[in-house]
């Protein structure tokens, strides 16, 4: 039995057969829609999710199974303080995978460890989302053809964005890869990203305050929220949550295959006009979500894929 707690946990062997398997899942759905049938899918979220959540739910269903779970530890047992452990000792009565959104790190690792299912971490605080990333990689490889050879430009909150350590994480194993980090000082990437993935690798970044200087140079554009919910002190966040904002003058700076992604959800990161642009792929990802998500429930559970190449094609 499998989980997926760290990005790492998958070797890009792996990964690029994960993404080849979500590519034909969304070139023929109708052929996946009874592959998990009679399975069933926990969400325990432990705190407020959107995409996320109705992703793995829309993943499942979409595959002929069935979905479970709690939207809030205030309607589960985690507010009469059941701990993680007995949660997932519970939870693996009733069904044959997890996916489990926790704001403390290292609580779905936790999970992981009692569990007798397997478990998908969905976010844990400001750790990791390697879900997302899975669903950026999709996104990276079908907008540009290729996940090596890249400068990407990650945007705003680089502290406590999970979503931006999982990807750092995950694409300095790809070749000849280049990072600009776009940030104010408070929320630059954490020294440990720095030391232990992109200086430990030999992978080029660049540290920056400056968007527009950036542009002209980036493959992939990054865009993240200040996180609102991870700070202690509101006067701090009102201060630097319009750090960043991405305007149609801006994008006029990039080159015209650029790509711009963002985990969502928005606040005011991206004008409302960059929607119109071609090179807006946020709600592709949206999409590419749920398609890695099937493909990856399909692989944790082990179900037949019926749209396999055959040996020797």
């Amino acid at each position: 039995m499998r989980h997926l707690i760290d990005p790492l946990d998958f070797s890009q062997e792996e990964i690029t057969s994960l993404l080849d398997l979500a590519d034909r899942i969304r070139s023929d759905p109708a052929a996946y829609q009874d592959v998990a049938a009679h399975k069933k899918l926990a969400t325990l979220f432990y705190e407020p999710s959107t995409r996320t959540r109705l992703s793995f739910e829309a993943a499942m269903l979409n595959l002929g199974g069935h979905v479970l779970g709690f939207p809030s530890e205030t309607v589960s047992s985690a507010s009469k303080g059941e701990s993680v452990a007995d949660t997932i000792r519970v939870v693996s009565c009733y069904a044959d995978i997890v996916a489990m959104r926790h704001p403390k790190e290292g609580a779905p690792f936790r999970a992981s460890r009692y569990s007798r299912i397997p478990v998908i971490n969905a976010g844990d605080g400001g750790h990791q989302h390697p879900t997302q990333t899975m669903t950026d990689l999709m996104t990276i490889r079908t907008r540009m053809g290729r996940l090596d050879n890249l400068t990407i430009g990650l945007c705003g909150d680089l502290k406590f964005g999970r979503t931006v350590h999982s990807l750092i994480k995950t694409m300095a194993r790809c070749k000849n890869i280049r990072f600009v980090l776009i940030s104010p000082e408070e929320l630059r990437v954490p020294d440990y990203i720095i030391k232990d993935v992109l200086e430990a690798n030999g992978i080029e970044y660049r540290e920056t305050r400056s968007l527009e200087e950036s542009m002209p140079e980036l493959d992939i554009l990054y865009m993240t929220r200040v996180q609102k919910e991870r700070f202690f002190n509101e006067e701090d966040y009102i201060r630097l949550k319009n750090s960043y904002i991405l305007t149609s003058e801006k994008m006029a700076l990039a080159k015209p295959e650029m790509a711009v992604l963002h985990p969502l959800p928005r606040v005011n990161e991206i004008a409302l006009d960059v929607d119109n642009d071609p090179r807006a792929a946020y709600f592709e990802q949206v999409q590419n979500g749920v398609y890695i998500r099937m493909a990856l429930i399909m692989t944790l559970l082990g179900l037949a894929d019926p749209k396999a190449p055959k040996e020797g094609n």
